[in-house]
């Protein structure tokens, strides 16, 4: 048969602060783990915003050299200027 002993209440005190760090400490993890994903799909919209404007800034780029050769453009001036 078993035998019951009851603990101090300063080792149920220590015992339930041990308990209650553990839930704060879970909770915790949990917010962490929101806020990651959160971010991670902030992340990955970034990087789509990313790819589509290389995209339009190649396409700009052919178009300007089909029309107006090999060459470099000063963006303070507005000036082409050919490599030919």
């Amino acid at each position: 048969m078993s035998k019951k002993i009851k603990l101090s209440e300063e080792e149920l005190k220590v015992l339930r602060e041990y308990q209650s760090t553990q839930n704060n400490i879970t909770f915790d993890l949990g917010q962490v783990d929101i806020q990651k994903a959160f971010l991670e799909g902030q992340r990955a919209s970034i990087l789509d915003g990313l790819a589509d404007l290389q995209e339009k800034s190649n396409k700009t780029a052919k178009e300007l050299q089909e029309k107006y050769g090999e060459g470099n453009i000063d963006l303070e001036t507005g000036e082409f200027i050919s490599s030919e």
